[in-house]
C-alpha cells in the first residue's frame, strides 16, 4: 500500500509540475521599455479589449510630453499563455497617431516582456507630403 502510495503522489507530482511552470503573460499593468517610455494598460475584457495610458520619454516635436490614450485588443483565445495584441496611442501632444502590434512572452527567468513594432503617422498638410508623413 505504501508503494502504491508513493507511486500515485509521484505520479500526481509530475502530471501538476508543467502547469506550474507555465507561466502566463498578462498584459495588465505597468511596463517600461528601454528608453524610458512606460504604459499602464488597465484589465482585459472579455472581448479582449483594454485601455490605457502611455507616457512617452522621446518626441520628434518641440511640444511638452504629455501622458496619452491608448486603446488594444488582445487574442482573445484565453488558453494563449503568450498572446498577441496590437494598440493604438494617439498623442495628447502632437498630431499624430501610433500603431503598435506584438505578442507577451514569458522569458526563460520567468519575466514578462512585450516585443513589439510600431508605426507613427503625423499629420502632412498636403498629399504630396504623404511620403513623409509615416514612420
Amino acid at each position: 500500500m505504501v508503494q502504491v502510495t508513493s507511486f500515485l503522489v509521484m505520479l500526481s507530482m509530475v502530471l501538476v509540475a508543467p502547469g506550474l511552470s507555465a507561466k502566463k503573460c498578462v498584459l495588465t499593468g505597468r511596463w517600461i521599455n528601454e528608453l524610458g517610455s512606460n504604459m499602464t494598460i488597465m484589465a482585459v475584457n472579455g472581448k479582449g479589449e483594454f485601455s490605457g495610458f502611455y507616457h512617452t520619454a522621446v518626441t520628434a516635436t518641440m511640444n511638452e510630453i504629455q501622458v496619452s490614450p491608448l486603446q488594444g485588443s488582445q487574442h482573445r483565445t484565453n488558453q494563449k499563455s503568450q498572446p498577441t495584441f496590437g494598440f493604438t496611442v494617439n498623442w495628447s501632444f502632437s498630431d499624430s497617431v501610433t500603431v503598435f502590434t506584438g505578442q507577451c512572452f514569458v522569458d526563460n527567468e520567468g519575466n514578462e516582456v512585450l516585443k513589439t513594432m510600431w508605426l507613427l503617422r503625423s499629420q502632412v498638410d498636403d498629399i504630396k507630403n504623404d511620403w513623409k508623413a509615416t514612420r
